[in-house]
């Protein structure tokens, strides 16, 4: 079947006759029985039962104990109307050593699940490989063996051979990518490796035992055949909001590269039987290309009828001069992958349909001779039970916006002809535990209770009208709750924070018709903004001095929130409020609902600003730390960390007498760099000497003069910023003491000065701009209604001549 054309027939939004609906799960996220039927242990099994691995040591042991309720599970299926069920076989349950004779009793539970499956009119999608390799192969090598790859293949037949006269698709290895980099470049899954060398390896072992399969399963008589990758287009944040934006050479060739990793790494070797250029390149950087033999490409380049896409989020990048590389993407230095600005998932993804829709336009473009398959879309959110329902309503609104997103790939000419839901069940989350839900049916883990949500329901109808409406269903609102309560939209607000200004008698009476209306606080009921302006106040508190608005590097990160919050879409206003008079200004406007919210610079402990912000009820995220009465959240750097690490230093370099010059007394990472200083001194028995200044270049030589004054004998200086210790380098040299021979200094800041100093500073590199990057984003993430945690970045002690 061809999906070349759709039709909307009256008020409903109708795919092609034919498309497949239904649901995806994997074996280790809801089988459990991990050591029944004769199963034999996984890589997931030993990686969850290692210590940190995973949230809270949760296990797949019991999982959604599927394995013993698979019957029931299928029974469900029905119910909900699915006419296809993807399913992952477990490798360790076929052959439990990876290799060798097969298990029967492994065979028998997945050929009583297809014929359950079968008797319900279900149509089973088998998958062969979800990531749970047996741990006796990866004691071998596992996927860095090559072996590996062929050891796949034996185990494929004998599944095939079983069951092949029911199962008509067959999905070799299922993302390539996940398996490769987070297991073994990143090791955040199993089996927990980290080595950029091992993932390239891994990878190309993957991609040849998908040949192999694909080779043995059409040799063995299977009629479709497909290999599932997970895909994201590869955007910059202004393409994000405009496809048709031209790119600067630096972009594009940022978005090329990143895309040549994540996409047509297995795109061309499967599809066209070879490498991108920019990836043999980087591989060869990263462990050589030994791994990859003649006839491999060949081999690999087998027919295949599907292709299953698994899209959740795209990948936003930009150029970025200077920027590490990403670990999860090796070869990507000097390029920033910034994430896109949009609501989230609980995972923390962006929720960007027309991803879905750029993914298969571009698939049907760039290969035509392959049929595409949605087999996995889906989004965590945090849902709560309320009786015997799920309101789910986010979840609903992400599968039709997706859905909506593949019916207009249709009409564009790409050849889609299925979508599965991830996932059927709540299931473990691989690293995160249970802790995330995926599922449309939720699953009680201590009762084993199934639970349809709303998502589920609706997603029946879909089914059986095989489309959607035509209009968007309209959402509860703030204000329909507000009048179903019968109080103010304000009240509803404050309940929805948690403000404990409103009587117990009316929060019953709000969260009664949040329940009974099923409603999901949006941003605007947490942020209690009823508009958006797409405008943002950058406020500077500080007075100038303070702030340090004379100082390049301050300038920089101003320019940098500018930047991120303009790529985002947002109009920034720069407003001063050094004043009272400046502060109540800057309050009006933002209560007056002139700005969507507030990023404030400011280093004052005492800053009325932060607070008087919050009241107004408008997002306010603080470029330092606020003092202890404002509760606001913040992206600060670790300032008394990097302190202590410059004590430490001196201390190590044999200095006794080591005397700090802090910053103003009221500055809270001023306060913090003495705490810092005086930690690192704390244990050595050492006394504190200091002075005070006020972060400018004169008041640092003042400093010194007086610590010179009081303690001739002292032989290191901390200084807690770089202008003062510049001030106090010139003082020293003046007064005839030797850098570092009779003193030692080191700054805090690492501005550019810093290095041409003579001799060079020894300093604290803060890293400002990203910085100021992090606290655009906090706000951008809080705006879209997502948490909007506090953030500490390290420091690092550049080591210069000073010392």
């Amino acid at each position: 079947m061809t999906a070349t054309t759709v039709s909307s027939r009256g008020e409903t939004l109708a795919f092609p006759p034919g498309f497949v609906w239904g649901a995806a799960t994997a074996a280790y996220q809801i089988e459990g029985g991990v050591r029944e039927g004769g199963r034999g242990p996984s890589v997931w099994d030993t990686f969850s039962h290692t210590p940190g691995r995973t949230a809270d040591g949760h296990t797949g042991d019991v999982a959604c104990d599927h394995y013993r309720r698979h019957a029931d599970d299928v029974r469900l299926m029905a119910e909900l109307g699915l006419r296809a069920y993807r399913f992952s076989v477990a490798w360790p349950r076929i052959q439990p050593d990876g290799s060798g004779p097969v298990n029967a009793a492994g065979l028998d539970f997945y050929e009583r699940l297809v014929d359950e499956l079968l008797a319900a009119d279900i149509t089973p999608y088998a998958t062969l490989y979800h990531w749970d390799l047996p741990q006796a192969l990866e004691d071998r090598g596992g996927w860095t063996d090559r072996d590996t790859a062929y050891r796949f293949a034996d185990y494929a037949r004998a599944v095939h051979d079983r069951l092949g006269d029911r199962v008509g698709t067959w999905m070799t290895v299922n993302e390539p990518w996940v398996a490769a980099v987070l297991g073994y470049g990143i090791g955040v899954h199993a089996p927990g490796r980290a080595s950029a060398a091992e993932a390239f390896r891994a990878s190309h072992h993957l991609l040849l035992a998908h040949g192999l399969s694909a080779r043995v399963l059409r040799e063995g008589g299977a009629r479709e055949i497909a290999l599932t990758l997970n895909l994201a287009p590869v955007l910059t944040p202004g393409r994000l909001n405009d496809p048709e934006l031209t790119l600067s050479e630096q972009d594009a060739e940022a978005v090329d590269r990143v895309d040549c990793l994540i996409n047509r790494q297995f795109l061309d070797p499967t599809l066209r039987g070879e490498y991108p250029a920019p990836v043999l390149a980087i591989m060869d950087r990263h462990g050589g290309l030994g791994h990859i033999r003649d006839g491999d490409l060949k081999t690999i380049n087998q027919p295949v009828d599907l292709l299953g896409i698994n899209y959740y989020t795209p990948c936003v990048v930009r150029s970025e001069p200077g920027e590490p590389a990403n670990a999860a993407y090796p070869g990507t230095e000097d390029i920033l992958f910034s994430g896109a600005h949009a609501p989230t998932t609980a995972m923390g993804w962006a929720i960007v349909p027309t991803g879905l829709t750029q993914v298969l336009t571009r698939l049907s473009r760039d290969y035509p001779e392959v049929g595409l398959l949605v087999t996995e879309n889906g989004a965590a959110f945090d849902d709560v039970v309320t009786g015997d329902r799920v309101h789910d309503t986010d979840r609903t609104a992400f599968f039709e916006g997706h859905l909506r997103a593949a019916h207009a790939a249709i009409e564009a000419g790409a050849d889609l002809r299925g979508f599965l839901v991830w996932s059927l069940l709540d299931n473990f989350e691989w690293a995160e535990g249970y802790h995330k839900r995926f599922g449309i049916v939720h699953v009680d883990f201590e009762t084993q209770r199934r639970l349809p949500k709303d998502s589920a329901l609706w997603y029946r109808e879909v089914i059986r009208h095989n489309g959607l409406h035509r209009e968007r269903a309209r959402r509860p609102t703030l204000e329909a709750v507000a009048a179903r309560a019968g109080v103010s939209r304000s009240t509803v607000s404050r309940v929805i924070n948690g403000e404990g200004t409103v009587s117990d008698e009316f929060r019953a009476i709000v969260m009664n018709a949040v329940n009974e209306l099923g409603y999901v606080p949006n941003s605007a009921a947490r942020s209690l903004v009823t508009r958006r302006t797409d405008s943002i106040a950058l406020v500077v508190s500080d007075p100038p001095t303070v702030a340090g608005a004379d100082d390049p590097a301050f300038s920089a990160v101003l320019r940098s929130v500018t930047r991120e919050l303009e790529e985002a879409g947002k109009r920034v206003t720069l407003m001063l409020a050094d004043s009272a008079d400046g502060r109540l200004r800057v309050e009006r406007y933002a209560a007056s609902g002139y700005v969507d919210g507030v990023v404030l610079v400011s280093s004052h402990g005492a800053d009325p600003l932060p607070p008087a912000l919050a009241r107004t009820g408008v997002p306010v995220v603080l470029l330092g730390r606020p003092g202890a009465a404002a509760h606001v959240p913040y992206a600060d750097v670790d300032d008394a960390g990097g302190a202590a690490a410059a004590v430490a230093h001196l201390l190590a370099r044999g200095r006794r007498r080591i005397a700090a010059i802090s910053g103003p007394p009221d500055s809270t990472a001023s306060q913090a760099r003495l705490g810092g200083y005086r930690e690192g001194l704390r244990d050595t028995g050492h006394r504190s000497i200091i002075a005070i200044g006020d972060l400018t270049l004169a008041s640092g030589a003042d400093a010194m003069h007086q610590l010179l004054r009081d303690d001739p004998a002292l032989d290191a200086v901390f200084v807690a910023g770089d202008p003062m210790a510049i001030g106090a380098l010139r003082v020293l040299i003046r007064s005839g003491r030797r850098v570092p021979e009779d003193v030692a200094i080191v700054g805090f800041g690492d501005i550019p000065a810093a290095s041409h100093t003579v001799p060079a500073l020894t300093t604290v590199c803060t890293p400002g701009v990203e910085q100021a990057r992090t606290a655009a984003r906090l706000l951008l993430r809080h705006l879209d209604g997502g948490p909007a945690s506090s953030v500490i970045l390290p420091t690092e002690l550049v080591i210069r001549e000073s010392t």
